[in-house]
């Protein structure tokens, strides 16, 4: 088999191995009219004869060089020859890394996949394909090797992502022009290529050819495979990290923004490698893309795990990291400052019993129902935490939903039959309520007594006893989950209802929560 023949096979195969191409694809390919290029636009268009697809070039000339104008008259001239659609796109790149901040490296790299994804848009293609070759891939891992990346970077240029695919990365460069060579096909040289000022030229013009001759020869193609082995580690490892997320984040809200609260016990329960990458996902979540986190960043919030009290940490981008008693809490502060809630309903009570329940929202992801009936004869208390009862004729003044005040108070019991007036900050204290978290659980409030700390626990001034006539009933629809250490204490909230209500009626239709009815 001859080297055309040969090579084509074995893209032809890599492409189906990765599932990078099926028929009726429309394909978009950079071409810039460099040998590597050049070779996928013939190699991609004697694919299309075999497979049904569809293809377009795309040329994007950077404004750096004199000699653009000429690549993009070749490659248009190949694009003519056979017969596929020619798209020239003109960039500042120099302006835009002066803008950015990016090395001119960079700043073209992002142009360039910029113009190809508009392109493929525009034109309705599914796949973006990219001329990387084996030597491509191995010059990225050495660059990310000597830089100190995480395991993902020393996977170098992957096969496929997303919509962008390479399937020049199972030939080494001297595949690839002794291709082109075979079919009397010339190719644009870029004179930037021959300079030493960039890291990949170095490493491309002294340590591959240094590792060739003197290391080991088919460097590169080793690389390559193990490359492809530690894709398949990183692919499992990522595998478990999600479970690990899906597992031990919880999703919660802090004003306007999410956070995420971890359980400090099984965290601390993972592997090493498994925590790191929990955490740089979190860190990423909050900020879109992690840039300005650090393996340090990392490694310090993991050490706050361990620490006692609750210390916490200022990261870059607003991202702040509290410590608490069970857990630790993952939040972004716009501005630096926390989103300040607001809510305040009042909340009048009916003199009558109410046909219909008030809805009272309590921020997007909450809502409370509230209803008022008549009590019954040997009618139990609802043991439901988002369900609760209370006694209306022990209510003077007009009660408000709103966030904690200073000055809020519980009543609780003593322990010896009696109660006592605790002060909200310290039950919260207490019960080991994250700080971040106090400010922001909704309460229902006559003044500064609290009847409700929404998902926690109600007062013992206000529950229902033997004597009850009107019970006012506040349902927790959706929400503000709590802690669980409600009813402490129980008291005769637990007790039976011995109903002192007119006229014998039969309360409205209170569902389900309503146990022993």
């Amino acid at each position: 088999m001859d080297i055309r023949h040969k090579t084509e096979k074995k893209v032809f195969s890599y492409l189906e191995e990765h599932g990078m191409i099926s028929p009726g694809h429309k394909i978009v390919a950079g071409v810039s009219g460099g040998a590597d290029s050049v070779c996928l636009l013939f190699v991609l268009w004697e694919y299309a004869k075999t497979v049904p697809i569809t293809l377009a070039v795309v040329h994007v000339d950077h404004g750096l060089r004199e000699e653009a104008g000429e690549d993009a008259a070749y490659v248009e001239g190949l694009c003519k020859r056979l017969e596929v659609p020619f798209y020239l796109k003109k960039v500042q790149v120099k302006d835009f890394a002066e803008q950015t901040g990016r090395s001119l490296e960079e700043a073209g790299r992002e142009l360039r996949y910029q113009i190809f994804g508009q392109t493929a848009r525009k034109l309705g293609a599914q796949r973006i394909a990219v001329a990387h070759s084996a030597n491509d891939r191995a010059e990225t891992m050495l660059f990310h090797l000597f830089r100190g990346s995480a395991l993902k970077g020393l996977c170098g240029i992957p096969p496929v992502r997303e919509e962008i695919i390479r399937p020049l990365l199972c030939l080494e460069r001297e595949e690839i022009e002794a291709y082109l060579t075979a079919r009397g096909i010339s190719w644009r040289t870029d004179s930037t290529n021959g300079e030493d000022a960039y890291t990949r030229n170095r490493i491309r013009h002294h340590l591959l050819p240094l590792a060739e001759s003197q290391v080991s020869q088919g460097a590169v193609s080793h690389m390559c495979r193990t490359a492809e082995l530690l894709r398949e580690t990183e692919d499992y490892l990522e595998q478990q990290t999600q479970a690990a997320l899906e597992r031990l984040a919880e999703r919660r809200r802090l004003g306007e923004g999410q956070a995420f609260w971890v359980q400090k016990a099984e965290f601390l329960a993972l592997h090493g490698a498994i925590q790191k990458r929990m955490i740089h996902a979190l860190l990423s979540r909050l900020k879109p893309g992690g840039r300005d986190i650090t393996s340090r960043h990392v490694e310090d919030v993991i050490a706050l795990f361990s620490k006692p009290g609750n210390p916490s940490l200022d990261l870059p981008n607003g991202i702040r990291v509290q410590n608490s008693y069970e857990g630790v809490l993952f939040w972004r502060e716009e501005s630096g400052e926390s989103a300040s809630p607001s809510l305040w309903q009042k909340v009048e009570l009916p003199q009558a019993e109410t046909a219909h329940p008030l809805t009272f929202c309590l921020g997007e992801d909450a809502e409370i129902e509230i209803s008022v009936f008549f009590a019954k004869k040997n009618e139990k208390v609802p043991r439901n935490e988002y369900t609760k009862w209370f006694d209306c004729d022990k209510m003077i003044e007009s009660l408000v939903l709103r966030y904690r005040q200073p000055g809020d108070y519980l009543t609780i019991a003593d322990g010896n039959g009696g109660t006592v007036h605790k002060r909200l900050k310290d039950y919260l204290i207490t019960e080991k309520v994250p700080r971040q978290e106090r400010g922001r659980i909704p309460v229902l409030a006559e003044g500064s007594h609290i009847l409700w700390l929404v998902g926690y626990r109600i007062s013992e001034s206000f529950k229902v006893d033997e004597n009850t006539k009107r019970i006012l009933q506040v349902k927790l629809l959706r929400g503000c989950p709590g802690s669980g250490t409600e009813e402490k204490g129980g008291g005769a909230h637990q007790g039976v209802i011995v109903g002192g209500g007119s006229g014998g009626e039969n309360p409205p239709d209170r569902g389900t929560d309503q146990q022993g009815l």
